[in-house]
């Protein structure tokens, strides 16, 4: 769901799987960072009760109900709240209370790579104990190790990966294939798109046949522009977080910017609405889970962490949100449970199928700033 890796290097795992990111392993993160930086006070036995913020659609309620039997095997009371619609509005929401070293009593929240590397440098998350998460240290798949944004994972713990492409209602927009059509005429009023600048902007990049990866700040601001005369003229609808679900199930739109795990999800509520992936690519991305300064209760946090990178309490997640998985050894699992679930492109894209994807830069210094702040004036109108 949510962007948020920069130069993320493509790897092919067994088989087809091809993920975002680059890799490693110890002490403070996954391969030795460095000793700066606060430790999560995770001392203690796991207990208590822990409050997750998350994005909607991000865990299987049901089948696989992966809360409760965590809660289960440790006794700890989960409190789920699937509060984040988009990464800057979960953080503006946040942040004064993070500036008093408080978490809102959060132990855990989960926002893209790019936003946790700023919030690290913001003093408003913990580094995570690597005793405490040996699963995570074993079974962390080498593509999504070395992040740009926090190379050796010291204070991020991917949740899922995915990308960002067309969610497309087929009955209404049967021909769409291309970024391009969002600007097409003849979807005026019915479609949407992202929040997300570093979705929608290098996307727009993408139909003005720029390589996000190489554009000048000039092209970044002429995207820009391009949404924002897009928007004025009505051709946009609105700009979304995950809440773009709504208008595709009510037949408001015919198609959205959006991200692909939820596409599979959506289907539950109408067949006809499927992820396509753009003619132009698309952006890949990781979320991580994080600890937040003041979190009430870190031993229970990085205890859900260790517990979600179990192999087959990933599967099971995989099962049903069908984004890119982090964890190794889910594919193995998934083939005898579900060969066809085995094969499916949203967990383990192959090479082919990305081959036009771009990955999520972060964006910073001023060229970031520049661009964020054209494109946080076209979203107020």
């Amino acid at each position: 769901m949510r962007p948020g890796l920069s130069r993320l290097a493509i790897a092919i795992l067994p088989a087809v799987l091809v993920l975002l990111l680059a890799a490693g392993c110890g002490g403070g993160g996954v391969e030795g960072g460095d000793e700066t930086g606060e430790m999560a006070d995770a001392s203690g036995p796991v207990s208590g009760k822990l409050t997750i913020s998350q994005w909607p659609l991000y865990i299987d309620p049901g089948k696989h109900n992966t809360i409760a039997e965590f809660e289960e095997s440790t006794g700890v009371d989960v409190n789920y709240i699937e509060d984040i619609n988009d990464n800057q509005a979960f953080f503006a929401k946040l942040q004064p209370q993070l500036q008093n070293g408080e978490s809102g009593g959060r132990s855990s929240i989960t926002v893209s790579d790019w936003l946790a590397a700023e919030m690290y440098g913001l003093g408003y998350l913990e580094k995570l104990d690597y005793s405490k998460l040996p699963n995570v240290k074993d079974n962390l798949i080498p593509a999504l190790r070395h992040p740009e944004s926090d190379p050796h994972r010291e204070f991020t713990v991917p949740w899922q990966a995915g990308m960002t492409g067309l969610i497309v209602r087929k009955d209404l927009a049967p021909e769409v294939h291309s970024v391009c059509d969002l600007f097409n005429p003849k979807y005026k009023g019915k479609v949407t798109m992202l929040t997300e600048m570093r979705d929608s902007v290098p996307m727009t990049l993408k139909c003005m046949g720029i390589d996000p990866e190489k554009a000048t700040e000039e092209q970044w601001l002429a995207a820009v522009d391009k949404i924002g005369e897009a928007a004025q003229s009505g051709q946009i609808r609105r700009f979304t977080g995950n809440d773009y679900y709504q208008d595709l199930i009510n037949g408001n739109v015919d198609f959205v910017l959006g991200w692909s795990g939820d596409a599979v999800q959506l289907q539950a509520d109408n067949s006809n609405i499927e992820f396509v992936m753009p003619k132009e690519g698309c952006m890949l991305w990781s979320t991580s889970m994080e600890i937040p300064t003041g979190a009430p209760n870190a031993a229970a946090a990085e205890a859900w962490m260790n517990y979600v990178y179990d192999p087959k309490v990933q599967a099971d997640i995989a099962e049903y949100v069908n984004y890119v998985t982090p964890v190794k050894g889910v594919k193995a699992i998934l083939r005898k449970r579900d060969p066809e679930l085995a094969e499916n492109q949203l967990i383990f894209p192959s090479t082919e199928y990305t081959k036009n994807c771009s990955f999520e830069s972060e964006l910073g210094g001023e060229l970031g700033r520049n661009v964020t702040k054209a494109f946080n004036q076209v979203l107020v109108g």
